[in-house]
């Protein structure tokens, strides 16, 4: 894995802390761990069913199609009503 340094700018009392608790030679991985953590990656664009809803999202003739189905939420019918023996 190629690495790139950065300038990163953080306050004071934030960057003590880090300082007191995280060793000097430890400093790079920690911040990295916590980045890995809190970004998703990004598999975007490759990732094959992300580019599946995607299209889902553009086919202006789905999305009409699913708004006529739209009319049938809230029409009174529950699962259990229509699952019930007819006499």
């Amino acid at each position: 894995m190629v690495m790139q340094q950065l300038l990163v700018r953080l306050p004071e009392d934030l960057a003590r802390r880090l300082k007191r608790r995280v060793p000097a030679r430890k400093r790079s991985a920690f911040v990295q761990q916590l980045l890995e953590q809190a970004l998703p990656a990004d598999e975007g664009e490759d990732d094959p069913l992300y580019q599946a809803a995607l299209d889902v999202e553009r086919d202006e003739r789905l999305a009409a199609e699913m708004a006529e189905w739209d009319a049938a939420v809230g029409d009174g019918l529950t699962p259990e009503a229509s699952s019930a023996p007819q006499k």
